[in-house]
């Protein structure tokens, strides 16, 4: 009883591997043939169309690295850096030999670069260095980013001296300013005149007279106008 059991599981078992198998063959021709067509259509330069046919390729096979890779030089042509970078990335965690992850960290490099993220450019071509050491064009491209990085270090630290120095004379100058506001002698404060009572009673008194002063004259002079006799014409 227990042979015929483990005989029947083993049948069973072997079938499944077998439509397993055949499942397996057939997804990876269609990615195939999904990562071809792209490859026809980048090579006519017709990048959409290409872009389309890797991403489904990754879709249906997301650990592929050669789609990965092909998606990524798409996007590049595209200008999508990042995602391009992100792209080479992940052909480089699932390629299984030295060459082709040292071709994805090299790609990787250069759209980092152009994503203008030094650091981070400067890593990946180390990387690929570190697994091909022969790439003149990664150690190339390594010596010119790392060349970038200190002349943007010393601007760096340049405008932050330049920063520093114009603040110390703004601060000087203000303290000198506050100190010469100190040293002026304080003009006193115009005070009200006051009057006592007896100005004040000569001051009422002479008005009071030159009022009189200018009705004695009018009343002179009207008196004046009225004697005469009009001009004959």
């Amino acid at each position: 009883m227990y042979i015929n059991y483990y005989k029947r599981f083993i049948q069973n078992w072997l079938i499944a591997c077998s439509l397993l198998l055949a499942a397996v063959s057939s997804m990876a021709q269609k990615e195939n043939a999904l990562i071809r067509s792209g490859n026809r259509y980048y090579k006519q330069k017709q990048i959409d169309q290409s872009e389309k046919q890797y991403q489904e390729a990754v879709k249906k096979a997301p650990d592929n690295p050669t789609a990965n890779y092909n998606l990524g030089n798409a996007q590049f042509r595209k200008n999508s850096f990042e995602e391009a970078a992100k792209s080479y990335e992940t052909s480089v965690a699932h390629s299984t030999d030295n060459a082709g992850r040292e071709k994805g960290l090299y790609n990787k490099g250069v759209a980092l670069v152009k994503a203008k993220k030094l650091p981070e450019s400067i890593d990946a071509w180390k990387n690929a260095l570190k697994l091909d050491a022969n790439d003149e064009d990664a150690r190339e491209n390594l010596q010119k980013a790392l060349l970038e990085q200190k002349q943007q270090q010393s601007q760096q630290q340049k405008d932050q001296k330049d920063q520093k120095d114009k603040k110390d004379k703004k601060d000087q100058k203000d303290q000198k300013d506050d100190k010469d506001k100190k040293d002026q002698p304080q003009q006193p404060k115009p005070q009200p005149s006051r009057l006592n009572k007896q100005q004040v009673e000569q001051l009422l008194k002479a008005l009071q007279q030159k009022e009189n002063d200018i009705q004695d004259k009018m009343n002179q002079n009207k008196a004046k106008s009225t004697t005469q006799p009009e001009k004959d014409w």
